[in-house]
């Protein structure tokens, strides 16, 4: 289950450098750092998630169902991925769309159904 929710947690903080087109190796060290810090993960794995989100198509609704089913009553761990994304949105250029996709995650992300 870990596995998945790591996955699940990489796409997400992946997301906005897909959506926006940022340059992958400039995101990778930071991106590397904030998986680091959530699952110890070593830099090449860490590396083969952000690469693996920014080329494949995904679904990003059921991967926030993921993160929000194993966590649907654990705020503080949501509120600490969501400081991760924000962290993410402010290390390029901040726009409107990006504002828009954060709140909707975190709308998804905080309604926990169970």
């Amino acid at each position: 289950m870990e596995n998945t929710i790591k996955k699940s947690v990489a796409v997400l903080l992946a997301h906005i450098i897909k959506m926006d087109d940022r340059d992958v190796e400039k995101e990778a060290p930071l991106f590397c750092k904030l998986m680091k810090q959530d699952f110890d993960c070593d830099p090449k794995e860490a590396e083969g998630f952000l690469h693996k989100a920014v080329q494949e198509e995904y679904n990003l609704d059921e991967h926030l169902s993921i993160i929000n089913d194993a966590l649907c009553h654990d705020q503080l761990s949501k509120m600490h991925i969501m400081e991760q994304f924000n962290h993410i949105i402010y290390s390029g250029k901040f726009t409107d769309k990006d504002y828009e996709e954060f709140e909707k995650i975190k709308n998804r992300l905080f309604t926990c159904e169970q």
